[in-house]
Parts: C-alpha cells; sequence; structure tokens
C-alpha cells in the first residue's frame, strides 16, 4: 500500500507566514530565517510535496493559486492543532483569559499582528478587548482589566513606554479642506490631549478654526478626514496612505510628542498576561 508523503509543520508555518505577511521577505523575518531559505522551503513544498503552484505572481504580488488556498485552511487548522496540543502538555498554566484594554486608535494598526503572534505562541487563551478612550481606560476599577493600553503625554508617563512619536495634522491627499478659513477640525472628543494641543496650537498660531466633527472614534475621524469634510490631528504611526501630513508650509503650527504606554493593573501574577504584555511590546516595536 503507498505511503502519502507527510508535510513537514515548518514548511507549513513558512507558508502561512508568507501569506500573512505578504510575501518572502517579510515572512523570512517572522519565522527567522533567510529569505533564500525561505524560498527553498517553498519550492521543496510545491515539487516535492504539494507537486502544484502554490503562488503566482500578478502585477509583481504574490497570489495563492486553488491549491494554495486550499493548503492554507488546512495548513492553518494543522498548526492550530499542534499548538493546542503542545501548551496542554508542555504548559498546562497557559490556558485561560486575559483582559486586554486599548483605544481603538490603535486596534486596526497595531492589535491584528500581536493577536495573531500570540494566537499561534498560546491557542488556547482567551483575549477579551475592551475598546474605550485614554481618558475612560485610565480611570477603571483596580483589577477589572489585566493590560491597559493608552496614550501619555510626555513627562506624565506610567507603565511601561511602548514608543514615543510625534502627533501630526493629516488631511486628504486628494482634497484641499486645510486651505479654507476657518479650516474645518474633526477631533477626538474631550478630555484629549490631541485635542486640546491642536485646538491651542491653532490659538497660538492665529489660525482660524472650528470644531466640525468630534468623536471618540478613529474610524470615525478616518471617514471623515477621508472624505475631505476636516482636517484631524494623531499620531504619526496612524496615518493612512491616502492622507497627507500638513505641515509649517500649509500654516499649521507643529504638535507634541505623545507616549503610548503598557499598565499591569492585575490584581495577580499570571505568566498569561505577562506573555501578552510581551507580545504587546514586541508588536509595538515593528
Amino acid at each position: 500500500m503507498a505511503t502519502l508523503p507527510t508535510i513537514d509543520h515548518e514548511l507549513l508555518r513558512t507558508f502561512v507566514a508568507i501569506v500573512d505577511q505578504g510575501g518572502f521577505t517579510r515572512a523570512a523575518a517572522a519565522v527567522n530565517r533567510t529569505q533564500s531559505a525561505v524560498s527553498m522551503q517553498i519550492k521543496r513544498l510545491e515539487e516535492d510535496v504539494i507537486q502544484r503552484p502554490l503562488f503566482v505572481r500578478q502585477n509583481r504580488q504574490l497570489v495563492l493559486t486553488s491549491e494554495g488556498n486550499t493548503l492554507l485552511g488546512y495548513a492553518r487548522k494543522i498548526l492550530s492543532l499542534q499548538g493546542e496540543a503542545l501548551t496542554l502538555l508542555r504548559q498546562p498554566d497557559m490556558v485561560g483569559r486575559v483582559r486586554l484594554g486599548v483605544p481603538d486608535d490603535y486596534v486596526m494598526r497595531f492589535l491584528p499582528g500581536i493577536l495573531r503572534t500570540f494566537s499561534q505562541a498560546w491557542p488556547l487563551v482567551d483575549v477579551d478587548v475592551h475598546c474605550a478612550p485614554s481618558s475612560v481606560l485610565s480611570q477603571q476599577p483596580q483589577g477589572s482589566l489585566d493590560l491597559i493600553i493608552m496614550t501619555r503625554e510626555i513627562g506624565d508617563e506610567i507603565g511601561t513606554i511602548l514608543r514615543r512619536e510625534p502627533t501630526v495634522w493629516v488631511a486628504a491627499e486628494s482634497h484641499s479642506t486645510h486651505l479654507q478659513t476657518p479650516v474645518p477640525l474633526a477631533l477626538f472628543e474631550a478630555p484629549c490631549f490631541c485635542r486640546r494641543h491642536a485646538c491651542n496650537a491653532l490659538d497660538r498660531s492665529g489660525r482660524a478654526y472650528r470644531v466640525a466633527y468630534s468623536s471618540p472614534s478613529l474610524a470615525t475621524l478616518q471617514a471623515v478626514v477621508g472624505a475631505g469634510l476636516a482636517v484631524s490631528a494623531w499620531m504619526r504611526s496612524l496615518v493612512t496612505a491616502e492622507m497627507q501630513i500638513l505641515g509649517k508650509e500649509e500654516g499649521f503650527p507643529e504638535l507634541p510628542e505623545a507616549s503610548i504606554v503598557l499598565l499591569h493593573t492585575s490584581s495577580t501574577q499570571s505568566p498569561i498576561i505577562d506573555s501578552l504584555a510581551e507580545h504587546i511590546g514586541e508588536g509595538f516595536r515593528l
């Protein structure tokens, strides 16, 4: 009776990394291998194991073939089951739940990658994500959350500093909203230091403005700015490709830097919480 070949889980891990990272170069960094090693792994997977091409290039981008799409679903299941088995056998204490508080500012930009790598490491840990503005998260009762990510002003940091970056003025790339007088603004609801600094900076510079839109949600502000309805101010890492950064040349004064910090707020010590904190720190450094 013929024996079907087995699939090395490292080949599957590299294959999934290429899909998730969008290419061989980023995947190589994710799996801690050279790009040539990653290429050789995929060549081996395609030629020796599957015997079908898994990727094709379209407009300089890697696209999965139908066989690649089929394998991707099975690869994720195989890696997930393997992770669950190893977790139960080797790390029985890494099963449970962790509660994370985070402003929605960082959910789309940072959280997907962080939660993906954490889930791959500890597939039996559930993560409860509570989204709220930094001003609300800072007032949470002690012990109601295990970890909190929030934005703080320079000099007013508490906890571990994840990164520092400038606050910038942003507008839609294809609109001239910033030329209007008074300039319409879309800002986070008060109390928010981005809002306060933006208004104070315009007051000092003598630039006329009106707060045309106010929201606690970054997604709402991005939609308003993207539609060319207003100018806003937020941290540089949150600027999308469809937006332009405004500066002194456009009549907008410089804004101060801010810090993103991580707080441990759990009343108990837990390796689950510590591990998620490590993944968060790594994710914000990228």
